[in-house]
Protein backbone atom coordinates (compact mmCIF):
# COMPACT_ATOMS: atom_id res chain seq x y z
CA UNK A 1 0.00 0.00 0.00
CA UNK A 2 1.44 3.31 -1.10
CA UNK A 3 0.55 6.33 1.00
CA UNK A 4 -0.54 9.62 -0.53
CA UNK A 5 2.28 11.98 0.46
CA UNK A 6 0.71 14.87 -1.50
CA UNK A 7 -2.46 14.61 0.58
CA UNK A 8 -0.44 14.42 3.82
CA UNK A 9 1.62 17.45 2.73
CA UNK A 10 -1.59 19.43 2.15
CA UNK A 11 -2.77 18.56 5.66
CA UNK A 12 0.61 19.56 7.13
CA UNK A 13 0.33 22.89 5.33
CA UNK A 14 -3.12 23.39 6.91
CA UNK A 15 -1.68 22.52 10.34
CA UNK A 16 1.05 25.14 9.89
CA UNK A 17 -1.60 27.74 9.13
CA UNK A 18 -3.64 26.70 12.20
CA UNK A 19 -0.49 27.06 14.34
CA UNK A 20 -0.18 30.68 13.17
CA UNK A 21 2.66 30.09 10.72
CA UNK A 22 3.04 31.24 7.14
CA UNK A 23 3.74 28.09 5.08
CA UNK A 24 4.98 30.26 2.23
CA UNK A 25 7.87 31.72 4.20
CA UNK A 26 11.35 30.61 3.15
CA UNK A 27 12.01 28.13 5.97
CA UNK A 28 8.65 26.40 5.61
CA UNK A 29 8.06 26.29 1.84
CA UNK A 30 9.14 22.66 1.50
CA UNK A 31 8.32 21.55 5.06
CA UNK A 32 4.94 19.96 4.28
CA UNK A 33 6.55 17.75 1.64
CA UNK A 34 9.47 16.87 3.93
CA UNK A 35 7.12 16.02 6.81
CA UNK A 36 5.01 13.82 4.52
CA UNK A 37 8.13 11.98 3.30
CA UNK A 38 9.39 11.58 6.88
CA UNK A 39 6.05 10.13 7.98
CA UNK A 40 6.07 7.76 5.02
CA UNK A 41 9.46 6.43 6.19
CA UNK A 42 8.63 6.45 9.92
CA UNK A 43 5.47 4.39 9.32
CA UNK A 44 6.92 2.10 6.65
CA UNK A 45 6.45 -0.90 8.96
CA UNK A 46 2.76 -0.98 8.04
CA UNK A 47 3.79 -1.79 4.49
CA UNK A 48 6.20 -4.65 5.29
CA UNK A 49 5.19 -8.30 5.49
CA UNK A 50 7.14 -10.31 8.10
CA UNK A 51 7.29 -13.43 5.93
CA UNK A 52 8.74 -11.49 3.02
CA UNK A 53 11.14 -9.68 5.35
CA UNK A 54 12.48 -12.96 6.75
CA UNK A 55 12.57 -14.32 3.19
CA UNK A 56 13.83 -17.76 4.11
CA UNK A 57 16.77 -16.44 6.15
CA UNK A 58 16.23 -19.12 8.78
CA UNK A 59 18.82 -21.86 8.88
CA UNK A 60 18.95 -25.37 10.30
CA UNK A 61 21.32 -25.45 13.24
CA UNK A 62 21.16 -28.10 15.93
CA UNK A 63 21.84 -26.06 19.04
CA UNK A 64 20.11 -25.47 22.30
CA UNK A 65 22.36 -22.56 23.24
CA UNK A 66 20.88 -19.13 23.83
CA UNK A 67 21.24 -16.69 20.95
CA UNK A 68 21.28 -12.99 21.88
CA UNK A 69 21.43 -9.80 19.88
CA UNK A 70 21.58 -6.80 22.17
CA UNK A 71 21.62 -3.04 21.80
CA UNK A 72 19.52 -2.95 18.62
CA UNK A 73 18.61 0.71 18.11
CA UNK A 74 14.88 1.40 18.24
CA UNK A 75 13.17 4.51 16.89
CA UNK A 76 9.40 4.71 16.90
CA UNK A 77 6.48 7.11 17.25
CA UNK A 78 4.18 7.03 20.26
CA UNK A 79 0.63 6.53 19.07
CA UNK A 80 -0.78 8.97 21.61
CA UNK A 81 1.14 12.11 20.59
CA UNK A 82 3.02 10.95 17.46
CA UNK A 83 6.25 12.01 19.15
CA UNK A 84 9.38 9.84 18.98
CA UNK A 85 10.53 7.32 21.50
CA UNK A 86 13.93 5.75 21.11
CA UNK A 87 16.29 3.37 22.83
CA UNK A 88 17.64 -0.15 22.68
CA UNK A 89 16.13 -3.58 22.16
CA UNK A 90 17.67 -6.81 23.41
CA UNK A 91 16.48 -10.13 21.96
CA UNK A 92 17.38 -13.59 23.19
CA UNK A 93 15.99 -16.91 22.04
CA UNK A 94 16.66 -20.61 22.40
CA UNK A 95 16.36 -22.31 19.02
CA UNK A 96 14.75 -25.67 18.42
CA UNK A 97 16.81 -26.55 15.36
CA UNK A 98 16.39 -23.32 13.35
CA UNK A 99 18.18 -19.97 13.75
CA UNK A 100 17.67 -16.56 12.18
CA UNK A 101 20.11 -14.84 9.89
CA UNK A 102 21.35 -12.31 12.44
CA UNK A 103 20.32 -9.17 10.56
CA UNK A 104 16.71 -10.37 10.38
CA UNK A 105 16.22 -9.73 14.10
CA UNK A 106 17.15 -6.07 13.66
CA UNK A 107 14.91 -5.85 10.60
CA UNK A 108 11.97 -7.32 12.55
CA UNK A 109 12.52 -4.69 15.26
CA UNK A 110 12.44 -1.96 12.61
CA UNK A 111 9.34 -3.40 10.94
CA UNK A 112 7.30 -3.13 14.13
CA UNK A 113 8.95 0.08 15.39
CA UNK A 114 8.14 1.92 12.15
CA UNK A 115 4.48 2.14 13.08
CA UNK A 116 2.53 4.22 15.55
CA UNK A 117 3.27 2.24 18.69
CA UNK A 118 3.05 1.61 22.38
CA UNK A 119 6.35 0.34 23.75
CA UNK A 120 4.51 -2.45 25.56
CA UNK A 121 2.90 -3.68 22.31
CA UNK A 122 6.16 -3.34 20.37
CA UNK A 123 7.97 -5.56 22.90
CA UNK A 124 5.30 -8.25 22.66
CA UNK A 125 5.08 -8.13 18.86
CA UNK A 126 8.81 -8.72 18.57
CA UNK A 127 8.83 -11.63 21.02
CA UNK A 128 5.86 -13.33 19.31
CA UNK A 129 7.25 -13.04 15.77
CA UNK A 130 10.63 -14.43 16.91
CA UNK A 131 8.93 -17.30 18.77
CA UNK A 132 6.62 -18.17 15.88
CA UNK A 133 9.08 -17.73 13.00
CA UNK A 134 11.65 -20.28 14.19
CA UNK A 135 9.48 -22.26 16.63
CA UNK A 136 11.87 -21.20 19.40
CA UNK A 137 11.87 -22.98 22.75
CA UNK A 138 11.77 -19.58 24.38
CA UNK A 139 12.20 -15.88 23.71
CA UNK A 140 13.09 -12.85 25.79
CA UNK A 141 12.79 -9.27 24.57
CA UNK A 142 13.61 -6.15 26.57
CA UNK A 143 13.23 -2.60 25.30
CA UNK A 144 14.67 0.38 27.16
CA UNK A 145 13.44 3.65 25.69
CA UNK A 146 13.09 7.36 26.29
CA UNK A 147 9.82 8.99 25.28
CA UNK A 148 9.79 12.58 24.02
CA UNK A 149 6.09 12.81 24.89
CA UNK A 150 7.17 12.51 28.53
CA UNK A 151 10.42 14.46 28.23
CA UNK A 152 9.50 17.60 26.28
CA UNK A 153 5.83 18.00 27.24
CA UNK A 154 3.52 16.80 29.99
CA UNK A 155 5.55 15.96 33.10
CA UNK A 156 8.84 16.99 31.40
CA UNK A 157 11.01 14.29 32.99
CA UNK A 158 14.15 14.31 30.84
CA UNK A 159 15.96 11.48 32.64
CA UNK A 160 13.16 8.93 32.63
CA UNK A 161 13.51 5.61 30.84
CA UNK A 162 10.77 3.07 30.26
CA UNK A 163 11.71 -0.62 30.35
CA UNK A 164 9.41 -3.32 29.00
CA UNK A 165 9.97 -7.05 28.72
CA UNK A 166 8.23 -9.98 27.14
CA UNK A 167 9.30 -13.51 27.99
CA UNK A 168 7.81 -16.57 26.31
CA UNK A 169 8.39 -20.33 26.57
CA UNK A 170 11.46 -21.31 28.58
CA UNK A 171 12.26 -17.66 29.30
CA UNK A 172 8.90 -17.46 31.07
CA UNK A 173 8.94 -20.90 32.69
CA UNK A 174 12.56 -21.09 33.86
CA UNK A 175 14.02 -18.59 36.30
CA UNK A 176 17.53 -19.82 35.43
CA UNK A 177 16.99 -19.13 31.71
CA UNK A 178 15.57 -15.70 32.43
CA UNK A 179 18.47 -14.86 34.77
CA UNK A 180 21.02 -16.02 32.17
CA UNK A 181 19.40 -13.73 29.58
CA UNK A 182 19.34 -10.75 31.94
CA UNK A 183 22.94 -11.39 32.95
CA UNK A 184 24.18 -11.64 29.36
CA UNK A 185 22.55 -8.36 28.37
CA UNK A 186 23.91 -6.67 31.49
CA UNK A 187 20.67 -6.35 33.46
CA UNK A 188 19.52 -7.78 36.76
CA UNK A 189 16.55 -10.11 36.88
Amino acid sequence: MKINTKKIAAHVRDILIELGEDPSREGLINSPKRVAEALEFLTSGYRVDATELINGACFTQETSSMVIVKDIEVYSLCEHHMLPFFGRCHIGYIPSGVVFGVSKLARLVDMYARRLQLQERLTEQISKIVMDSVDARGVGVIIEARHLCMMMRGVEKQNSTMITSSVLGTFHDSLATREEFFSLIGRRA
